[in-house]
C-alpha cells in the first residue's frame, strides 16, 4: 500500500475505520482495504489510484476521492461490523515486508508517477446486496452504490483481487497470483486495445517500453506530449527549408514525433496519470503538429517555386471535416435508446451485422482499420512521401486517401443510421446542436422559424443545410469579380447574397430538435461550408498572402471546434454560449469573410482582413479554452485519440 502512495492505518472494524477516515484531510483520497486481501499490486493500482472516478473498487478494496468522502462515511455508518476485519498483512507483491497494509489507508498521492497503468476501464453492474459475512470493503462498496454514488469497477482480466475465506482458498489465490506476471499485464494494458495496423505492429511493440522508461524516471505524460509537439515543429521547420536533406530529416522527425505521441498515452495508462491538462494537450497538440507540418511543406514548396498552399488548406479542411463526421455520429448514437418494435427492442442493423461477420475474418479487421487512414498510417505515409517525393505529391496522396476514407466511413454510417430504429436522447440532440456551432444570426432565424420548422419531415433539415452550403460555395466559386481597380478585382454583390442565403438556411436547419436519423450530418455540412468558403475565396482572390492567411484562419476556427468536441467527449458539456456568440458562430464568420472579400481594396486587402479575423478568433477561443482546461472544475479524462 505504501508503494501506491498511501499512509497506512489499521482498524479492527467499521466504526474504527469510519473514525480514521473522518480524521483524514478533507482534500485527500482515502482507501479501505481488507486485511485478508490477496492479489496483484496492479489490481490495487487500478482500483485505488485512477483519478478519473470519484469512487472505485475491486474485491476487498475501495477508494473514494474527496467528492465521494461524505457518501463513503454514510455507507460505512450503515454497514454492520463483520468477521475478518482485524489488521494483518495482505498478500500483495511489492508491499513492504512485515508492514501492516490493511485496514484504512489515507491519504493517497494521486500524482505519484509510479502509481500504475490502466486496463480498459469499464463500469461494473449496479451494486447489489452483499451478505453480512462479506469483507467490509465489499459491503461498503455495495452500500455506496446503493446510495447513488457510482462505483467504478475496473476490468482485471487475468489479475487477481480476492479476500479468501479460509487457508485453502488463500493458498489457491496466492498460487493464482504467482501464475500471472503483474508487470507484463501492466505493459500490455498500457497499449490501446484497438488501434491501427501501423501503430499496433510498428510502434507499440517498443513504445510501451519507452513509456515504462519514462515512468521510472518520473516523467509525466504531459512532458512527453510537449516533447512530441516540439519534435513535430522541428520537423515542420526542416520541411520549410525546401531542400532534399530537409525533407528527409522532416520525415524522420515526424515519425519520431508519432512515437512520442503513442508513448504519452501509454505512459498515462501505465502510471494512471490521467488529468484535465493531459486530455487538453493530447487532443489539441495532434492537430497543431499535423497542421504545422502542412504549413512547413507549403513553405518548403514555395522556396522551390511551387505554390501548394491551396492543397495544404484543402488537406486541413478535409481532415477536419472527417473528424467532425466521426464525432457527430458517435455523439448522436452513444446513448441512443432502442425503439420498441412489437414489444422487442431493436438492437442492431444489417450494416452492423455485416461488420460483425467480417470481424470473424481476421485480415478484414486490419484492412478496414487501414483504409480509413488513421493517424498512424497517415503520418507514416506523409513522412515517407516527404522524404522521397515533393510536397505536391504528399498533398495529392493525402487528399486522395482522406477523400476515400471519408466516403467509406460516411457511407457506412449513413446506412447504419437509416436502418437503425432508435430514439435519440435529449443529451445526444443537445450535443449535435452544440457541434453545429450556431451563432447569433442563426439563432435569430431559428427563433422566428421554430414553429414551421417543427413540421418539417425527417430528412428536410439536412437537405436545407446542404442546399445552403452548396449555395454559399457556388457563389464563392462562380460569382464574377468586379472590374479591376488599380489592378485589384474584389468580389461582386452576388457572393454576399450567397452568404445571406447560408445564414437563413443555417438557422432553419437547426430550428427543430436535432433528432432525425441523419441530423448528425448537419454539423459536418456546416464545417465544410465555412472552411470551404474561406478556401475558395482566398484561392480566387489571387492575392499574395491570401491563402496562407486563410490557412491560419481555418486552423484557428478548427481549434475552437475541436475544443467543443473534446469538452463534450469529456462529459463537461459544450463551451459557454457567450463564447460561441462572441466568435459569431459558423454562419456569422462565413458572412463576415464574404463581406470582407466583396469590399476589400488594394489598401485593405483580403490577406489583412483574414489575419485580423484569425487573431480575434484565436485570442478569444484560446483564452477561454485555457481557462477551462486548467480550472479545477474540468473533468479528469483520458483521450484515446482520434476515432479515424
Amino acid at each position: 500500500m505504501r508503494s501506491l502512495g498511501f499512509d497506512v492505518r489499521t482498524a479492527p472494524g467499521a466504526d474504527e475505520a469510519r473514525s480514521l477516515l473522518a480524521s483524514a484531510p478533507a482534500a485527500e483520497r482515502v482507501a479501505l482495504v481488507d486485511a485478508g486481501f490477496v492479489g496483484h499490486l496492479h489490481a490495487l493500482r487500478l482500483a485505488l489510484t485512477d483519478p478519473r472516478f470519484p469512487a472505485a473498487a475491486v474485491p476487498g478494496a475501495l477508494t473514494a476521492k474527496p467528492e465521494a468522502r461524505a457518501a463513503l462515511l454514510r455507507a460505512l455508518a450503515s454497514v454492520a461490523d463483520g468477521p475478518g476485519e482485524t489488521a494483518s498483512v495482505p498478500s500483495v507483491p511489492g508491499t513492504a515486508g512485515g508492514a501492516p497494509a490493511a485496514g484504512v489507508a489515507a491519504p493517497a498521492r494521486t500524482d505519484d508517477p509510479s502509481a500504475a497503468p490502466a486496463a480498459a476501464p469499464a463500469e461494473g453492474p449496479a451494486a447489489t446486496a452483499v451478505a453480512p459475512a462479506a469483507p467490509l470493503a465489499d459491503r461498503v462498496a455495495a452500500a455506496l452504490g446503493a446510495g447513488g454514488t457510482a462505483v467504478h469497477r475496473p476490468e482485471l482480466g487475468s489479475l487477481v483481487a480476492a479476500v479468501p475465506a479460509g487457508p485453502d482458498a488463500r493458498e489457491q489465490a496466492e498460487t493464482a497470483v504467482a501464475a500471472v506476471d503483474d508487470e507484463a499485464v501492466r505493459l500490455r494494458s498500457a497499449v490501446k486495445a484497438r488501434d491501427g495496423f501501423f501503430t499496433t505492429f510498428c510502434i507499440s511493440p517498443y513504445s510501451r517500453y519507452l513509456a515504462r522508461w519514462c515512468a521510472r524516471r518520473g516523467l509525466t505524460p504531459n512532458q512527453v506530449t510537449t516533447a512530441s509537439l516540439f519534435t513535430a515543429l522541428i520537423a515542420a521547420g526542416c520541411a520549410a527549408t525546401g531542400t532534399r536533406g530537409g525533407y528527409v530529416a522532416a520525415g524522420v522527425l515526424l515519425l519520431f514525433s508519432f512515437v512520442l505521441d503513442c508513448t504519452d498515452g501509454q505512459l498515462a495508462r501505465y502510471s494512471l496519470q490521467y488529468s484535465t491538462m493531459g486530455a487538453w494537450l493530447d487532443a489539441t497538440f495532434d492537430r497543431a503538429k499535423e497542421y504545422a507540418y502542412y504549413a512547413g511543406l507549403a513553405l518548403g514548396a514555395a522556396r522551390g517555386g511551387d505554390d501548394v498552399w491551396a492543397l495544404a488548406l484543402a488537406a486541413m479542411v478535409l481532415q477536419t471535416c472527417r473528424h467532425v463526421v466521426d464525432f457527430a455520429f458517435n455523439e448522436a448514437h452513444v446513448d441512443a435508446t432502442a425503439a420498441a418494435s412489437s414489444g422487442k427492442a431493436v438492437t442492431g442493423t444489417p450494416t452492423t451485422a455485416l461488420s460483425t461477420r467480417l470481424d470473424s475474418v481476421g485480415w478484414t479487421v486490419w484492412v478496414r482499420r487501414m483504409i480509413v487512414l488513421p493517424i498512424g498510417e497517415r503520418w507514416a505515409m506523409i513522412a515517407v512521401l516527404t522524404a522521397l517525393t515533393t510536397p505536391r505529391v504528399v498533398f495529392y496522396a493525402l487528399l486522395v486517401g482522406c477523400a476515400f476514407a471519408a466516403c467509406y466511413t460516411t457511407a457506412g454510417r449513413v446506412l447504419r443510421s437509416v436502418t437503425r430504429k432508435a430514439t435519440r436522447t435529449d443529451r445526444a440532440a443537445r450535443a449535435l446542436a452544440d457541434l453545429a456551432d450556431s451563432g447569433p444570426l442563426a439563432e435569430a432565424v431559428a427563433r422566428v422559424l421554430r414553429r414551421p420548422a417543427r413540421k418539417l419531415p425527417g430528412p428536410l433539415p439536412l437537405l436545407i443545410a446542404v442546399a445552403g452550403a452548396a449555395t454559399v460555395l457556388a457563389t464563392a466559386a462562380l460569382a464574377p469579380l468586379t472590374a479591376p481597380s488599380s489592378g485589384y478585382a474584389p468580389f461582386g454583390g452576388l457572393v454576399i447574397i450567397g452568404g445571406v442565403v447560408y445564414v437563413l438556411t443555417s438557422g432553419l436547419a437547426v430550428a427543430r430538435r436535432m433528432g432525425g436519423a441523419l441530423d448528425w450530418l448537419i454539423p459536418p455540412v456546416f464545417r465544410a461550408a465555412e472552411y470551404g468558403t474561406i478556401l475558395v475565396l482566398a484561392a480566387r482572390a489571387d492575392v499574395p498572402g491570401a491563402l496562407p492567411a486563410a490557412f491560419g484562419l481555418v486552423a484557428a476556427v478548427a481549434y475552437h471546434h475541436y475544443d467543443t468536441v473534446y469538452r463534450i467527449r469529456g462529459g463537461a458539456g459544450a463551451p459557454p454560449r457567450r463564447l460561441v456568440r462572441a466568435l459569431g458562430g459558423h454562419e456569422g464568420r462565413t458572412l463576415l469573410v464574404i463581406v470582407f472579400a466583396a469590399l476589400s481594396t488594394r489598401a485593405f486587402g483580403l490577406p489583412l482582413e483574414l489575419t485580423l479575423i484569425t487573431a480575434a478568433v484565436a485570442l478569444v477561443a484560446l483564452v477561454e479554452s485555457i481557462r477551462f482546461w486548467v480550472s479545477s472544475g474540468a473533468p479528469a479524462v483520458h483521450d484515446e485519440g482520434e476515432p479515424a
